[in-house]
């Protein structure tokens, strides 16, 4: 876990951003982390059977507090806000309300593997927002090329399974959308962490989100049955522990001095390990595209973080 940084108070925004290029050690963090968000949609997708999309966030989200606020109080990291920052945390909480709506509504409506390929071409969004609002990040050829390559692996590996199951349009436009928001919240949340502490950013917007869940919840899905069962209290504690703790603490962390952009694309990785995940767990083949999906997402790796 990335080290505490203890902040006077007072201390004003800086003004550069940081982007600077990851090393060896903060790539093969980025891959784990990548690797575990790999079983975020379809633990979203268990929790659904048990769970209406809004009272899923909302606990998740309960969980992931727990888990970021106890470490922010273990590391002394203060977490009174400062001058200016209440209304960039509400903007960025906005959009991950918004992001989390369209994910969660998206992924009820189609399948799990539609909602994996989908949610994942936010690479995509944060590399074009991060070209024209962040410093030193613009699109090389290399970079918009090692894009390309590693999202054609992730379709490569996902397309025989895209005709499977129950499908909605409304749902993968859904999702599309909600990778369309994840892409600006990971820039967004790489301008905010410059001036203010990438633990009390996350407990504040956690924070923030939550009465929205719950207002929504019983708004909209008053009536609806929910039950916790074993396999919705796992999908719980995955999308809440391991997610919205562990790796929203780490991501948000790395965003503080790395290269946006550089990083991003390394979670073309995600539905790779959805798909090891799938073969480790339930036996599922290891097919000729998931090899050369994982070959393409390599070379697209690479092609990002090669030297210029």
């Amino acid at each position: 876990m990335p080290a505490n940084r203890n902040e006077p108070t007072g201390t004003p925004p800086r003004p550069n951003v940081i982007s600077e290029e990851p090393h060896g050690k903060i790539i093969a963090l980025s891959l784990l982390l990548a690797f575990l968000w790999g079983g975020n949609s379809p633990s979203i997708k268990v929790g659904l059977q048990d769970f209406p999309p809004m009272a899923l966030a909302f606990f998740r989200f309960v969980i992931g507090l727990v888990v970021v606020g106890g470490w922010s109080l273990f590391r002394r990291v203060s977490l009174g806000l400062r001058r200016g920052e209440f209304a960039r945390l509400v903007l960025l909480t906005t959009i991950f309300i918004l992001q989390i709506i369209c994910l969660n509504t998206g992924t009820e409506l189609t399948t799990a593997s539609r909602s994996t390929i989908f949610i994942n071409v936010y690479p995509f969004f944060t590399a074009l927002f991060a070209h024209f609002w962040i410093p030193g990040e613009r699109l090389s050829v290399p970079k918009t090329l090692g894009i390309i390559v590693a999202f054609s692996g992730v379709f490569i590996t996902v397309a025989p399974n895209l005709g499977e199951g129950e499908t909605s349009i409304l749902g993968d436009i859904l999702v599309l959308i909600s990778g369309c928001f994840l892409g600006l919240r990971v820039v967004v949340t790489k301008l905010l962490v410059q001036a203010i502490h990438p633990y009390r950013l996350l407990v504040w917007y956690l924070s923030l989100s939550l009465p929205c869940y719950a207002a929504m919840n019983l708004l909209l899905e008053r009536g609806e049955p929910m039950q916790l069962t074993l396999a919705s209290a796992a999908a719980l504690l995955y999308q809440g522990g391991v997610i919205a703790g562990y790796c929203f603490l780490a991501w948000t962390a790395i965003l503080e001095r790395y290269s946006a952009s550089k990083l991003v694309v390394l979670f073309f990785a995600t539905p790779l390990s959805g798909v090891v995940f799938s073969y480790l767990v339930l036996g599922d083949e290891l097919t000729l595209s998931l090899l050369v999906g994982a070959v393409l997402v390599a070379g697209g790796i690479y092609l990002v973080n090669m030297r210029r």
